[in-house]
């Protein structure tokens, strides 16, 4: 029977924590602090995520429950709702922030070889927003509508490895289009996106990076075909077409061709019209690269069911990032420890099986292992002796 570490203090101990030190020195995060410091409060904050804890007085029932534990997770003390309540609202997000940022970089470099279903030689990333409603009267700083409140969630993800590599936390009213804006394109990759994206002067500075685009063009867009190529149409392509825009502000926000596609989908029969600024790849795989957007969607989707995300602990605009901020950390955390120990279960597994086994013993990858316990058959019965 193994008596080393808590599963909880062995998931910690992946994290670069010298590095976070780094992060709280640059902000300095405990200042004229004594007993909760910085780390203790990631530590508390990535606990709740695991077990999805409800409240802070959820957090410090919990924890209070397993007060003999505390050295063993970590904890040097002090834990409590009113300092877990001042530090979500006086921490500076920005540590969290340039800590996840750190995993990022860990989790893309683990992730660079995963394989995809698209044989491409180029990094692929797929850009969404993703908006969690706030209730106006409690967040009175995240005005979205008239008597709504909100925030959105600007994501660029990596969709091989499913990494998120670039996170903007805006209020709900900035417009999707604008986070084009914080970006650095990289030359050489492709940015996928939804029509929510079509800016025409956006869009040309993507070209003139040497980068590429993949976008659906809208039912009012004008524009003059130069040439078209030719297609086979039993593969769902309709068209294939290189354009030049008609309309005025468009052709001087994007004054070179582009490629128009014309798509059905073979199994829905949902018909589709992409740009895009690559001309070499076959408007198959153009199609196909628009349709692996799809992950960016399950990605917002699997963070708001499994992680804490959508009800905060705090109220302050710092309590909001800080705690998204972590939860993103959390979420990247286990997928390191995937890559790293070799776990063939999902992160969702992971998820569910970490959470009633924090405060267990057992190593890492023997948690995870996947072991099928098959009872032995029930010893058939002797045959009854009519005769002796």
């Amino acid at each position: 029977m193994h008596v080393g570490e808590l599963v909880f203090s062995q998931l910690m101990a992946l994290l670069p924590w010298r590095r976070f030190e780094t992060c709280v020195r640059r902000y300095a995060g405990e200042r004229k602090v004594k007993t909760f410091s910085c780390g203790d409060h990631l530590r508390v904050m990535a606990f709740a995520q695991l077990t999805y804890r409800e409240s802070l007085r959820d957090i410090e029932t919990c924890l209070r429950a397993v007060k003999n534990k505390w050295h063993h997770l970590g904890l040097r003390g002090g834990v409590s709702r009113n300092n877990l309540a001042n530090a979500n609202h006086q921490r500076d997000w920005r540590i969290y922030a340039d800590f996840a940022q750190l995993l990022i970089d860990e989790a893309r470099s683990l992730y660079a070889s995963e394989k995809w279903e698209i044989d491409l030689d180029a990094t692929v990333y797929a850009l969404d927003a993703s908006t969690i409603d706030l209730c106006l009267s409690m967040f009175p700083w995240a005005r979205f509508r008239q008597a709504k409140g909100a925030i959105k969630l600007h994501t660029l993800m990596s969709l091989p490895g499913s990494i998120p590599e670039f996170i903007l936390i805006s209020d709900g009213k900035m417009h999707d289009v604008n986070v084009l804006d914080h970006l650095v394109p990289q030359p050489g990759a492709y940015y996928v996106m939804d029509r929510g994206y079509l800016d025409f002067t956006r869009l040309y500075e993507l070209q003139q990076a040497k980068s590429f685009f993949v976008t659906r063009a809208k039912k009012n867009l004008a524009f003059r075909r130069r040439y078209s190529h030719p297609v086979d149409k039993q593969t769902g392509v309709l068209c294939d077409q290189t354009i030049v825009l008609e309309s005025f502000y468009p052709l001087q926000g994007y004054p070179e061709p582009m490629r128009r596609i014309r798509f059905c989908d073979p199994l829905t029969g949902k018909r589709l019209v992409f740009l895009t600024n690559n001309f070499d790849l076959p408007a198959t795989t153009i199609a196909a690269l628009y349709k692996s957007r799809w992950k960016i969607e399950l990605f917002f989707k699997w963070i708001k069911q499994h992680l804490r995300i959508k009800a905060f602990y705090g109220t302050s605009l710092n309590a909001v990032k800080a705690q998204i901020w972590i939860a993103i950390s959390v979420y990247l955390l286990v997928a390191i420890a995937k890559k790293r120990l070799g776990i063939p279960a999902s992160l969702h597994t992971m998820l569910q099986i970490l959470s009633v086994s924090i405060f267990e013993k057992t190593p890492l990858n023997e948690l995870f292992s996947i072991q099928e316990h098959r009872s032995p058959p029930p010893p058939s019965p002797k045959p009854l002796l009519l005769f002796d």
